[in-house]
């Protein structure tokens, strides 16, 4: 796949689901408080990079699947996504006044606000999708539910979130730990993203496990490379603050590995996550994307 055909394919892939997000906060969001609704949507529509719903959505059509069928998982993980983010940027988190080129919700809407406004895109995500799986009488769909929740949840990305917070200016960390620490606050998700579509897919058993050893690669190289532009990015391009990982005393590849040994580690984790791909049919729009992830500038 040319970088071309890969561009116009996820632009495709989140016009998709921008328009189904609009639509759904059009009709189903009516019946929330409209403070609440606001703020939800303040966040929801502040544009980003759709990573994850863009792969849900390229994950099922490249396994011969239906995106229709997959765009209320791929809506759902965006909303999980957005809301882990409001959450993060609190006071009590990473205390960020930017997000996405504009301010954090919390400096717009108040803390208690941001606070509902995150726990109500989790809730809101949830009924979209199982609204969905029960509509269709798809068990693939229930089954991508199922691997959103539970990836998103305590076991998965919080469980990350956690292991992060706790390990905050530790005066020695394991790379044990830091692998511990990514796999579950970034990798999990990403993997829901790409279990979610090959599920909508009906890909079989091969298929899947092979898509979880490729995503756990593609989560590490996703966040060495998040950890490398927290030092070396430019703040404009990111539409965040910058810097604040050593400032807080983070656990990050940089801090354990250095610049150098980091981007070694990126590309060990690109190369092995192509890897992954050779049992996988029609897989050039993931490997692309390790390229794209590679190269990431923002």
């Amino acid at each position: 796949m040319t970088n071309e055909e890969y561009r116009a394919a996820f632009d495709r892939y989140r016009r998709l689901t921008e328009n189904e997000l609009t639509r759904l906060f059009a009709v189903e969001g009516q019946c929330i408080y409209p403070r609440l609704r606001e703020a939800m949507y303040y966040s929801l529509d502040a544009g980003g990079k759709r990573i994850r719903p863009c792969l849900v959505l390229a994950v099922c059509e490249m396994l011969g699947g239906d995106v229709q069928n997959a765009l209320p998982l791929a809506c759902g993980l965006e909303m999980i996504h957005t809301y882990s983010l409001i959450h993060d940027d609190m006071p009590g988190m990473d205390n960020d006044d930017m997000r996405r080129g504009r301010p954090s919700n919390h400096k717009v809407f108040g803390e208690g606000i941001a606070l509902l406004a995150g726990d109500g895109l989790l809730s809101f995500a949830a009924e979209v999708m199982l609204n969905a799986a029960i509509d269709s009488k798809d068990p693939g769909v229930l089954m991508g539910a199922r691997e959103i929740i539970r990836l998103s949840g305590a076991s998965g990305m919080l469980t990350g979130q956690a292991s992060d917070k706790m390990n905050e200016n530790a005066p020695s960390v394991s790379p044990s730990v830091l692998d511990y620490v990514h796999k579950h606050k970034t990798a999990d998700m990403l993997e829901a993203a790409v279990i979610a579509g090959a599920y909508a897919a009906h890909a079989d058993v091969a298929v899947i496990k092979a898509l979880r050893s490729y995503s756990y690669k593609m989560g590490l190289l996703f966040q060495i490379t998040d950890d490398l532009l927290d030092v070396l990015g430019d703040e404009k391009a990111m539409g965040k603050t910058l810097g604040k990982d050593k400032e807080e005393g983070k656990l990050t590849f940089v801090t354990i590995y250095g610049i150098d040994g980091a981007m070694a580690c990126a590309r060990m984790a690109a190369e092995e996550a192509k890897e992954c791909l050779s049992c996988v049919p029609g897989s050039g729009i993931l490997s692309t994307f390790i390229d794209e992830m590679l190269n990431r500038n923002r």
